[in-house]
């Protein structure tokens, strides 16, 4: 499948490879999508790829069929019938009415990632609206505020699984700060034969259900004897790095399979700009271009100061947008391998159609390290994360309160620093009977106690400048979080006036998740409440071993990561590492109740979901 060529201000979004897919889908002949359950394997194919759409008054049809990737069948959910949905391209500063028709069997939905809108147009069931009955229009109706790249996706169930996603641009209504040639979309997603209410149901009844990559004795994970025993006393596992791996998922890129031929054309000397996507519903990606190093120019949707990278680890619903520069090869592979290296969404970029570049092969899984549990041995108080290697130590800066960076040091040590801990007290023979993974005692008292703690961070530490698992120890440079400055100074830059910390827990063996101990469904009633224009730190505590990607609708919010308060990047979606913590800062501006929760599906619907109120300048919602 070929990218048609873009110009500089102008994307001509990608279409089907097969002819069969170049046919006009049924929403464009005036028929209605397929009316049938919402995960159903029948009705039409409903082929990769998206068109576009603009203008103030935009059609949507949600309906079912079935998706073939790879010769896999599977369910699918198509917006405007297509997995991805189709690009929804806007101008800033421009008013746009969104008319979604339900063509389901059961209620849907669209919200609107990273948009400022009034709340009652975000799209969340439960929260800012009642969602759309079957057969059913809703008319989301809103000014456009801001510019960037962005996406939409069902918040309905676990509709999202099943290609209920698609991007959204927004174009500046000024000129774009950086100069480009041509212009992509990447959308990264995951794709399952299986329903993912029977996934939901597995991961419910042993967590562990999906994992293909556990340890055994035979093995080849570099671990002694000692350090299996430990684990093993902890009953924990130090490859649940990711709860679906490429035995469950295919990885998928504009919603093709690596196998499938994703392509974007380029010639020699060409700036590409790719605005790349994590949609998918539970996977993290490490995003390369071997041969081919990648400029950050913008997070979430926000531009940031270039930075110059190798590698970027992307966590569940975040968005990086890069410029690239091809050289004289004639095709570079765009990989988008999964955290726990099980398998990779690819893309090429090619001089011309069909060019091909190497793939190179999946590199070993990582492993969790003592760090990852919240032990930190023999670090201090220093954020190991921080550290960079080569040419982009630069684009690193002082860490966070209490915390050193060390840029000159290698990516490797805090991952060295953690598997010594582990491997001292091992050869010393101590046992980790006498280690209570459990320690209630170090939770704050309004952290409520109960089966759904399995474990407690010891000492968990900032690591904002952490690349994220799998990273650490690469030889290349890799984008952290303490890297990234604003672009544009922040408007507000007063002291926060309060601290809000709030625990991220969960029991993996249950499939139980929380903030602060508390289900989602047990806090409906007790939201988050923010006074108008109140500006607060927030601390994320994560209790648990693996990482969580945080997001807080209806607002962005900035990243403490060692910049003053007038360059801390702005985001909306933060990964918080295993057993380690994060900050940021907001000023709640934007009143009504919108949704803060875990982006990876099953944790949300596990019960990782609070809702945020900002009580408005009268006093009210």
């Amino acid at each position: 499948m070929t990218s048609p060529h873009l110009t500089r201000r102008h994307l001509i979004a990608a279409f089907g490879a097969a002819s069969a897919f170049a046919a006009t889908p049924a929403w464009a002949q005036g028929h209605s999508m397929h009316r049938g359950g919402s995960h159903g394997r029948d009705g039409p194919r409903i082929p990769a790829g998206f068109g576009e759409l603009s203008g103030e008054v935009i059609d949507l049809a949600v309906g079912s069929g079935h998706r073939i990737v790879e010769g896999r069948r599977g369910p699918g959910i198509a917006v405007n019938g297509s997995v991805p949905g189709p690009l929804i391209r806007l101008r800033e500063g421009q008013n746009v009415r969104l008319n979604v028709t339900n063509n389901l069997s059961e209620d849907t939905s669209i919200h609107w990632h990273g948009l400022l809108l009034p709340f009652q147009m975000d799209g969340v069931p439960g929260i800012s609206f009642p969602g759309i009955k079957p057969g059913q229009t809703f008319t989301y109706e809103f000014p456009v505020r801001q510019a960037g790249t962005y996406w939409y996706h069902s918040h309905s169930g676990l509709q999202e699984q099943s290609g209920h996603y698609g991007p959204l641009i927004i174009d500046p209504a000024g000129a774009e700060p950086v100069e480009y040639d041509r212009d992509y979309i990447l959308l990264l997603s995951d794709f399952t034969v299986l329903d993912p209410h029977f996934i939901m149901q597995r991961l419910r009844t042993g967590e562990g259900y999906f994992n293909r990559q556990q340890n055994t004795w035979t093995d080849d994970y570099p671990m002694t004897g000692e350090e299996r025993r430990m684990w093993a006393q902890m009953r924990m596992m130090p490859t649940d790095i990711m709860d679906i791996g490429g035995k469950t998922y295919t990885f998928l890129a504009n919603g093709r399979g690596p196998a499938e031929g994703m392509e974007y054309l380029f010639k020699p000397g060409e700036r590409i700009r790719l605005r790349i996507i994590n949609g998918s519903a539970q996977s993290f990606f490490n995003v390369r271009i071997p041969g081919l190093p990648m400029t950050i120019i913008a997070a979430d949707g926000q531009n940031v100061r270039p930075v110059e990278v190798d590698e970027f680890q992307i966590g569940t619903a975040e968005i990086y947008d890069v410029i690239v520069e091809p050289g004289n090869a004639e095709a570079y592979a765009i990989v988008g391998e999964s955290m726990d290296r099980s398998g990779m969404a690819l893309a090429m970029l090619a001089s011309r159609p069909g060019a091909r570049a190497t793939v190179p092969a999946l590199r070993d899984p990582p492993l969790l390290t003592m760090g990852d549990m919240g032990m930190d041995h023999g670090s201090g108080s220093m954020d190991h994360g921080a550290m960079t290697s080569g040419p982009s130590a630069e684009g690193a800066t002082g860490g966070a309160t209490g915390a050193m960076d060390h840029a000159a040091m290698g990516h490797g040590d805090v991952a060295a620093s953690a598997d010594s801990g582990m491997a001292d007290m091992a050869m010393s023979g101590m046992s980790m009977d006498g280690m209570k993974m459990r320690d209630t005692a170090l939770l704050p008292p309004d952290v409520a106690i109960g089966p759904g703690i399995d474990m407690v961070s010891m000492a968990p530490i900032d690591k904002m400048g952490d690349p994220g698992l799998g990273l650490r120890d690469v030889p290349h440079r890799v984008l952290n979080y303490r890297m990234l400055k604003a672009l544009e100074p922040n408007r507000d830059t007063r002291e926060p006036s309060r601290l809000l910390e709030l625990h991220l827990t969960g029991n993996m063996e249950r499939y139980m998740w929380s903030f602060d101990g508390r289900m989602y469904s047990a806090v409906s009633d007790v939201p988050i409440r923010f006074a108008w224009n109140e500006r607060v730190r927030v601390k994320l505590v994560n209790n648990t071993m693996m990482a969580h990607p945080i997001h807080l609708h209806g607002m962005f919010f900035e990243l403490v990561n060692g910049e003053s308060a007038a360059l801390q990047p702005r985001k909306n979606v933060v990964i918080v590492q295993p057993g380690a913590s994060a900050q940021f800062d907001l000023t709640a501006n934007e009143p009504g109740d919108w949704a803060f929760h875990c982006h990876l599906m099953y944790h949300m619907h596990g019960g990782m979901m609070q809702t945020v109120t900002v009580v408005g300048p009268g006093g009210g919602a």
